[in-house]
């Protein structure tokens, strides 16, 4: 089934670069986390992506009101504080904005952790050690993951939230994954071809394997994405989505 969206070696993956990145390059592209990053060239957003955005995330919201309120209700029930949970996340054009995600951790986890896992996979792959390493979650492990939480992250009822940042414009039905502001602090300079697509909810690295699959190989789908974009790839991917999530599921059981 992945065959036709498989990987391509093609010189989007930094091969003549990444090992001879420095600190400074690092610094010079990472210019802030509430300002656009380092100008590169940004494609124009088709009105016709705009337009199913809209459609979609509306009948999304209206479709899935019900899972709304009752993932909402377990929430409330097993952990103090808020539903939902924001984050900043970095997004088209390298701009930051706040991602929503029904919360599934407890309040005020140290992401020090996280911060340091993120840091291993995209400097492994700088430095070509363990770069073929996957990008697996941390979920098993965590004591701070809620009750229930671990089935709501595995099957993606956590992003439902989501659809309300493709509402507002700041992120697509399909697209590549947005970033935290601390990854991008390890990004090299060919990785921010990242930004060159509107962040989405699913998109090719998703129905290609996901966290089976390494931070190389995740970014090298998002720039192939990004120059592939077309309507008939974003309904493709859509149709393969609810598959990716079962398949993944089943992966991680």
């Amino acid at each position: 089934m992945y065959n036709d969206l498989a990987i391509k070696e093609v010189t989007i993956d930094g091969s003549n670069d990444s090992s001879h990145q420095t600190s400074q390059d690092r610094d010079h592209f990472f210019v802030g986390l509430t300002e656009t990053i380092e100008p590169f060239f940004v494609r124009k957003i088709p009105l016709w992506k705009r337009g199913l955005d809209l459609f979609g995330s509306i009948i999304g919201l209206v479709l899935f009101s019900p899972l709304f309120f009752i993932i909402a209700l377990i929430i409330k029930i097993v952990s103090p504080g808020p539903v939902f949970f924001k984050q900043e996340r970095i997004g088209y054009g390298g701009k930051a904005f706040s991602l929503i995600k029904f919360r599934t951790m407890e309040i005020n986890t140290d992401t020090e952790i996280h911060q340091n896992y993120c840091a291993e996979l995209i400097n492994g792959e700088c430095t070509k050690k363990n770069s073929d390493r996957p990008m697996i979650k941390l979920d098993d492990d965590n004591p701070n993951i809620i009750p229930f939480g671990k089935i709501i992250r595995k099957t993606c009822l956590d992003e439902l939230p989501q659809f309300l940042n493709v509402l507002c414009g700041d992120m697509s039905l399909v697209g590549p994954r947005p970033p935290i502001p601390y990854e991008v602090e390890e990004y090299l300079r060919w990785h921010k071809g990242r930004f060159d697509a509107i962040p989405g909810m699913t998109g090719l690295w998703q129905v290609s394997g996901k966290n089976r699959l390494s931070f190389k190989e995740m970014v090298r789908l998002d720039i192939r994405y990004s120059r592939s974009l077309s309507l008939f790839l974003d309904l493709k991917i859509l149709l393969m989505t609810p598959y990716a999530i079962i398949s993944e599921f089943n992966h991680t059981n």
